[in-house]
């Protein structure tokens, strides 16, 4: 993922719609999108006001991968950054995480763990941690992902207990972020 500032973000949410004209029409009553047209997305700094359509892209097999990757660069503003639009995104991402027979869900769980990493709390005293990532004042998407893996941690924690993931789908280290952002204090001293 690359940085990208708000025009390029539009820019590429354009190049999606052109490329996939169905999706901006299509009404999507999926469950796991209930409420999504409803978010103020172009209120949120450096948001395009598009996301909607890139969710409902997820849902396309033909779409999925275009719109998992122009949502992953909206959500992130560098490797190490994530967006303002990240905490309101996370529900949504947890949502269709579970949902078994969409094509993208790897990528989908994989953007879940990182938002996870990146959301833990920075350590001010770590030069390193600060240099990389900033300090936590500076970036209350941070706590914002945290509140919104903690408000739907059952719905997580059902996507990790979830039987029917193939094998790998969640690889180790990633499941570790995921629990360690659905229960930070259990995983704080780990």
């Amino acid at each position: 993922m690359c940085v990208m500032d708000v025009v390029a973000k539009e820019a590429a949410v354009a190049r999606f719609l052109r490329a996939y004209p169905r999706i901006e029409q299509a009404e999507c009553d999926h469950p796991a999108l209930l409420g999504c047209a409803d978010v103020p997305w172009s209120r949120i700094p450096g948001c395009p006001d598009g996301i909607p359509a890139l969710f409902r892209g997820l849902l396309d097999q033909a779409a999925g991968p275009e719109a998992l990757r122009v949502l992953g660069n909206v959500l992130m503003n560098s490797v190490f950054h994530l967006s303002a639009a990240m905490p309101p995104a996370l529900p949504f991402l947890i949502s269709l995480a579970a949902v078994p027979d969409i094509a993208v869900r790897p990528g989908l769980v994989d953007l879940l763990a990182v938002a996870a990493e990146l959301s833990q709390p920075v350590d001010a005293d770590n030069e390193s941690e600060v240099l990389l990532f900033g300090n936590d004042c500076d970036h209350p998407e941070r706590e914002g992902c945290r509140a919104a893996f903690a408000t739907h941690a059952s719905a997580l924690r059902a996507l990790l207990a979830d039987e029917t993931l193939p094998d790998g789908l969640i690889s180790k280290g990633d499941r570790e972020s995921l629990l360690a952002a659905v229960e930070p204090q259990r995983y704080a001293s780990a």
